[in-house]
């Protein structure tokens, strides 16, 4: 697949509440919202479970890989000439993952299984975990997705595929706001890197409260682009040639420990 490089990359993170383990109410929801999405938008971001919430229902609401909500994804996507991202519960092979799903413009994707999954809501009990990371070329960028509760584990985020930004998809409780907050800086910082991070608002069904916090941070650890508690897609742009004129000027990535991931 051929695609123009871009130096600015022009992110629409959407910040939503979610209904509960309602895929039609959700992603009829979500339409109405992406209507206002701007013409030269280059990536759509949206938060994990986006479908259900952090539900660990698995058999009730994970869908299958021709289910509706990927369909959905690569309608949107190719409708609108833009990269669709966000994670949802899926099955394949007799396994539930939280799955990070991306969509080119041209209906084509790409997955990530959540690595780290959220054993205090017994998370791992009801899902599998991933096996292996993922890295998206998109538009001359390189992109590292995560979901979550992943965010709290630095070895696995360690940038030695040289990837420019990373994403991360969460339901992340309100309580636990300044943690998220504070990592998503220090994932930025270590790897010399931009974040681009979403999170869900509103009470689910647990009840468990979502503040939203959705940001941008650049390399440095700047907020660059933050929204609060508000239903609102967040615009941003990131620049890589910025980027790369930091890391040439104060390259710390260079002189990085080195570990090895274990892969059970």
């Amino acid at each position: 697949m051929v695609q123009e490089i871009k130096n600015e990359l022009e992110l629409a993170l959407v910040q939503t509440d979610v209904f509960w383990e309602d895929v039609d109410a959700n992603l009829n929801h979500l339409g109405v919202i992406l209507k206002n999405l701007k013409s030269t938008t280059d990536v759509v971001i949206l938060t994990e479970a986006f479908t259900s919430g952090f539900s660990m229902d698995a058999k009730k609401v994970a869908q299958n890989l021709d289910g509706k909500a990927l369909v959905w994804m690569k309608e949107i996507a190719v409708q609108k000439n833009v990269a669709v991202c966000g994670s949802l519960f899926v099955f394949e092979n007799a396994k539930y993952y939280n799955r990070f799903v991306w969509v080119f413009p041209n209906g084509e994707m790409q997955f990530y299984d959540k690595r780290h999954l959220f054993s205090i809501e017994k998370e791992n009990v009801n899902y599998s975990c991933g096996k292996s990371q993922l890295l998206i070329e998109y538009k001359g960028w390189k992109i590292f997705p995560q979901i979550c509760y992943d965010l709290r584990f630095p070895v696995w985020a360690r940038n030695t595929m040289g990837y420019d930004l990373m994403i991360n998809v969460a339901n992340w409780p309100a309580a636990r706001s300044e943690v998220w907050k504070t990592l998503l800086k220090a994932r930025a910082i270590e790897n010399q890197c931009y974040v681009a991070a979403v999170n869900r608002v509103g009470t689910d069904k647990n009840p468990i409260e979502h503040s939203g916090d959705t940001m941008i941070v650049d390399y440095k650890g700047q907020v660059t682009h933050n929204a609060y508690s508000e239903q609102i897609i967040l615009c941003g742009s990131v620049s890589l040639d910025a980027l790369h004129t930091f890391r040439k000027k104060f390259n710390t990535l260079i002189d990085a420990d080195r570990f090895t991931i274990e892969i059970e």
